[in-house]
């Protein structure tokens, strides 16, 4: 199994309980509008990518945990997706 430290993007964290290897990151926003649109352009790169991760919300944060998809190791596509997601949020700065 590859560390979590050499394949998650810096901020992405090791995810626990899930059954297979996993990242996570939380990320939070000013107001409910600007979480929403963030929300929609994750949904769009899932749709895009063919993987949709795990998510969790609230009306100022995101919650992404991204599984291996192998169900075994967190691989160079789990840290484009994971990298992707970042970009997105940065949309909003």
């Amino acid at each position: 199994m590859a560390d979590i430290n050499s394949v998650a993007p810096a901020g992405w964290e090791s995810a626990k309980g899930s059954a297979a290897p996993s990242m996570s990151k939380k990320f939070t926003f000013d107001r409910y509008g600007v979480t929403r649109e963030f929300l929609d352009r994750v949904a769009d790169l899932s749709e895009e990518d063919g993987y949709h991760p795990n998510i969790s919300f609230g009306t100022t944060y995101v919650n992404i945990t991204i599984d291996a998809r192998d169900g075994e190791t967190l691989g160079n596509a789990d840290r484009a997706f994971a990298e992707a997601v970042d970009r997105l949020a940065r949309i909003d700065d």
